[in-house]
């Protein structure tokens, strides 16, 4: 995997698979690790393992070896909620320098990892199983490079900073990094107990078991930048310390268990999954985007996240709003792609970024995060009728309304259109952002600026979120203007960006307003955010579910008669799980719970293939063909915030569930189940303060719910409307 530059403009290439070697995860907070299934960092195949923190790799070598050998592996997995790794090797069988050799299987080595609070900590446990005493030598190799994320992204560098040999200092060895940015990051490497040599970047343990002896080493790593100073913990504190939180953080997402057990694996992961990608920021909860090449807070990613999962848990909403409204840009810098009332696209730390050799520490290149931030401040206060954070962060959501209109409108033809200022931005700034994602029917490149049909049906539901709000607080007059500019940018928007020949709506509109003809899972977010007929609703999603939009596995991204498509492509036939969640509830806005339920019950079978039942980023567009599994795509993030989030936003399409915290009230438009669930129960489900218990299941007049929680006064609501649709 490579990022290179074209234009100065960023894409992602892959010159090798994540396909072809299995790896695993941690992720806490800012700090990230990828390890092979031994739990050892080594660079093979793509050279990505390691662990990283703040955008750079601290430690790029762990590896365990047991007399000079790699042991062998018994088994490897996660916890089951996601937090630790376990990892279960033998010895092979060793040479001795006296008397028989070491049998295999002999020595059972137990590696137990997580990360906690920008440190590393690992238990290694090893307990002789052999009839007679064994010694033999430990040898634990370390490594830290301290390449920035982008650097193993492709980016060849002219300079870099100075690296420090390792030394030892107060017990600990540590290594050193002073950057181009004149930070100084260092690891601190504490061993208990303390090794018997330490040569450079190996340790080394002179180890003899007797029968049945057991013995443990505890490594702690710490990741520093500056002046930071860090805390050791043994192993049993950081481990408390981590399983409170996780408890807590478990308790505050309502739990979901069904009739179907594949389906509850399901849950159960995209739970942890969430957790995982979840970090603490000083304004709250934020859901980073995804391992490895976007653990960082993105704009659109965190939004789309919130609302997938705001019916399960509405205080990742509250945190991604106040941190995105916190950094909505107050300046013009053609550089970061920024303009005042703009939200922010993405955020990095790293040396790279820190020095400007590349624009992302602020970053603000996206088109749809500004219109999605109105909106999803309108879904959180439907949800919680939390007034008091809405109107705390009002003066950021009208400055968003005002950058819409005054700014994100290039032309002042009423659409809002994106064309980089920046000399290293991005080339395309909607969802679909690689170089080829938008394009004519001839397949020829699209000239900006462009307008995206999406993007005008989030600037819609902006207009329509923003008017409601401005009358829960009192701001008739604004309201009534926003109303009557929703009304007519949907009644120009059919007139403009419907296709007779192909009916569905246009992927976009280019500088010249030229139409750039192409069916493509956009138009199913037009269905999302309402903007569609009901008429043309129906139309389009008849078309998304044609067999050249819908591969068994899911909506694809294009068509599979378009001149562009390639199923093995980022954006053009791939399939996105976001993307299937986000269509879906455009179905279940219009009524069409048929076609919900089928996107639903493709992406669950999906699932079922998929490692760890874990959902990633994208994987490609083949056709399904009968007892082949789906195909996966080389360079997928897993996990991937809004992947995992997909799973809630699709149950909650099937369902037709709104929760109106402000009527104390769940309502149900048009209620589905798949075949494969039959009834489903939902625990600590928060309305204003309350907990509940909901209980759904099928009967033999269609779907039944019930809150079993006495004196919660929720009232459950069917409505039988044709259309959720707006104006």
């Amino acid at each position: 995997m490579h990022f290179i530059e074209v234009e100065n403009k960023y894409y992602i290439l892959a010159n090798s698979s994540l396909a072809d070697q299995r790896t695993m995860v941690l992720k806490q907070g800012d700090t990230f690790g990828i390890f092979d299934w031994l739990g050892d960092i080594h660079q093979v195949g793509t050279g990505l393992q390691g662990i990283y923190h703040n955008g750079t790799r601290f430690m790029s070598r762990i590896e365990l070896n047991i007399n000079g050998h790699r042991p062998l592996l018994l088994s490897s997995a996660p916890r089951e909620d996601n937090q630790a790794l376990i990892v279960d090797l033998t010895n092979p069988e060793l040479p001795l320098e006296d008397g028989d050799p070491m049998k295999q299987d002999t020595i059972h080595i137990q590696r137990l990892k997580f990360l906690w609070q920008s440190k590393y900590h690992e238990k290694v446990v090893m307990k002789n199983f052999g009839m007679e005493p064994v010694r033999f030598e430990l040898e634990i190799h370390f490594q830290s490079d301290y390449s920035d994320i982008f650097e193993l992204r492709g980016i060849t560098r002219e300079t870099r900073g100075k690296k420090f040999p390792a030394r030892m200092e107060n017990g600990c060895m540590t290594f050193g990094y002073l950057g181009l940015d004149d930070i100084l990051r260092r690891t601190i490497m504490k061993f208990s107990p303390h090794p018997d040599s330490i040569d450079g970047k190996t340790v080394r343990y002179d180890l003899a078991l007797a029968a049945y002896e057991e013995r443990e080493i505890e490594i702690e790593i710490a990741f520093t930048e500056d002046q930071e100073k860090t805390k050791s913990l043994s192993f049993e504190q950081a481990r408390n310390a981590m399983n409170v939180y996780m408890e807590r953080m478990h308790h505050t997402c309502a739990g979901i268990m069904t009739s179907n057990e594949q389906f509850n694996d399901w849950i159960n992961r995209s739970k942890s999954d969430l957790i995982t990608m979840t970090t603490q920021t000083p304004h709250g909860l934020y859901p980073y985007a995804g391992v490895p090449w976007f653990s960082t807070p993105f704009g659109r990613d965190g939004i789309i996240t919130a609302m997938e999962c705001l019916w399960v848990e509405p205080e990742l909403a509250k945190g991604v709003l106040q941190f995105l409204a916190h950094t909505q840009a107050k300046d013009f810098n053609d550089f970061q792609d920024a303009e005042p009332g703009k939200i922010l696209h993405e955020a990095r730390g790293g040396e790279m970024a820190n020095t400007s050799e590349i624009p992302f520490k602020m970053y603000y290149g996206t088109i749809d995060a500004t219109p999605l931030f109105v909106s999803l401040a309108g879904a959180y206060l439907e949800r919680t009728n939390d007034v008091s954070t809405i109107q705390n962060i009002w003066p950021q959501i009208k400055l968003a309304l005002y950058w819409i209109d005054h700014y994100g409108d290039l032309d002042g033809d009423g659409f809002v259109e994106y064309k980089t200022k920046s000399t290293k931005g991005l080339r395309n700034q909607g969802w679909k952002d690689s170089q080829d994602s938008v394009f004519y029917e001839d397949g020829g490149l699209a000239e900006d600026p462009i307008a995206l049909c999406e993007v005008q049906a989030y600037v819609y539901d902006a207009k329509i979120r923003g008017s409601e709000i401005a009358g829960i607080l009192g701001e008739v007059d604004y309201q009534q203007e926003l109303t009557e500019q929703a009304r007519q940018l949907k009644t120009k928007f059919n007139e403009q960006f419907w296709s007779e020949s192909k009916q569905t709506y246009v992927i976009a509109l280019d500088g010249q307003k030229r139409p750039c003809n192409v069916l493509s899972s956009n138009a199913g977010h037009c269905l999302f955010s309402g903007i569609a007929t009901r008429e043309r609703a129906k139309l389009i999603a008849e078309k998304l579910m044609q067999d050249n939009m819908f591969s068994g596995w899911g909506v694809r991204t294009i068509s599979s008669d378009e001149p562009r498509y390639n199923p093995m492509s980022y954006h053009n036939g791939s399939i996105w799980p976001h993307d299937n969640a986000m269509i879906a509830m455009g179905f279940a806005r219009y009524g069409l719970m048929t076609e919900a339920v089928q996107t639903m019950t493709a992406i669950f079978e999906t699932s079922l293939f998929m490692q760890g039942k874990r959902l990633p980023e994208l994987f490609c567009g083949f056709q399904r063909i009968k007892g082949k599994s789906p195909t996966l795509y080389p360079v997928a993030c897993s996990p991937q915030a809004w992947a995992v989030g997909a799973l809630f936003m699709l149950l909650q399409a099937c369902l037709g569930m709104k929760i109106i915290a402000a009527d104390n009230c769940i309502e149900f438009c048009h209620p589905s189940l798949p075949s494969f669930v039959n009834d489903l129960t939902i625990t600590n489900l928060r309305i204003n303060n309350k907990q509940i218990v909901l209980q759904i299941r099928r009967s033999s007049d269609g779907i039944d719910a019930q809150v079993l929680s006495p004196g919660s006064g929720i009232a459950i609501r069917f409505q039988h409307k044709t259309t959720l649709e707006y104006a």
